[in-house]
């Protein structure tokens, strides 16, 4: 086979994949060759708009190191991280709705008691988070694992200031919930942030005519044996990018009010002089399917 065309080239690719081991690898394979050879049908780029694609697919991996992943930001703003958070997470009435994971996870998150203080050396407006962790008819669930990790007031995460903050990780850490299922923790109130937009994903982004925001929230990654991992955020309550969020992520069931309290003694006991904010959410996970029920 030769001498291919603007016609017949796709069937050719196709003919070549035609005999792929594997179904699966034959499926997507097939499917990428059909839909790409469709949009570059339907936009007809020109020699130096397609170079450009390649450099800017280069200099998006070029971005990327151990303290940003810049093609997860990519798939981010595209909505294409919301889509496959969908098309994986049919929750049951009672479990939390999901979201992005976001480029700021970190595995090696410091293991802390529940009600400790988690700001490390960030300033800011003290913040209480309490929250529970229930199966999805509210039976408590205790021993979970909680991540959890969110910006400061300035909107930046602590990966993104090790210099400046002594390299020590802040504003983030990994908690388990006691026999009623319940955790707390303090920290400071985030701030709505910026994605990185120093790179492709910012050029692209400004010449879509689109902002780079995220409205303010809180990072939660919660696991528990027999229940599928949940990854969400809980978002500030009246946040003026809750309904243009950069990467899509906002659901109304993951707003809440982070409440302004008063100097004094706060839910855990804590004498507090200041005013401080609290959040307090309630999580339920989603059972894992039995082989039985996947089937």
């Amino acid at each position: 086979m030769r001498n291919f065309n603007e016609n017949t080239i796709t069937d050719a690719v196709l003919e070549r994949i035609k005999d792929a081991s594997d179904p699966r690898i034959k499926q997507v394979s097939e499917a990428l060759v059909r839909h790409l050879h469709a949009f570059v049908r339907e936009v007809r780029p020109t020699q130096k708009e397609w170079e450009y694609g390649i450099d800017f697919l280069t200099r998006t991996g070029h971005m990327c190191d151990d303290k940003r992943q810049e093609f997860i930001l990519l798939s981010d703003t595209l909505g294409v991280s919301m889509l496959v958070d969908a098309i994986n997470h049919s929750m049951p009435e009672g479990a939390t709705e999901t979201t992005v994971l976001g480029p700021f996870f970190v595995q090696a998150a410091p293991q802390k008691d529940s009600g400790a203080d988690i700001s490390g050396p960030m300033e800011g407006d003290p913040m209480l988070v309490t929250g529970s962790v229930s199966t999805v008819d509210g039976q408590p669930l205790a021993g979970a694992t909680v991540d959890v990790w969110h910006s400061d007031d300035d909107g930046y995460y602590d990966v993104q200031q090790l210099d400046d903050i002594g390299g020590d990780l802040a504003m983030r850490a990994r908690f388990h919930t006691d026999a009623n299922g319940r955790f707390h923790f303090w920290s400071i109130k985030p701030a709505a942030y910026p994605v990185p937009h120093d790179g492709p994903v910012g050029e692209m982004l400004e010449a879509q005519g689109r902002h780079p925001w995220r409205p303010a929230h809180v990072h939660f990654m919660i696991s528990a044996p027999g229940f599928e991992q949940l990854v969400t955020h809980v978002f500030v309550a009246g946040d003026r990018y809750l309904d243009s969020d950069v990467v899509f992520g906002v659901k109304d069931s993951l707003i809440r009010d982070f409440v302004r309290n008063p100097a004094g003694r706060a839910p855990d006991g804590r004498m507090v002089d200041s005013e401080y904010f609290h959040l307090n959410y309630d999580f339920g996970l989603k059972q894992v399917a039995s082989n039985a029920q996947a089937a």
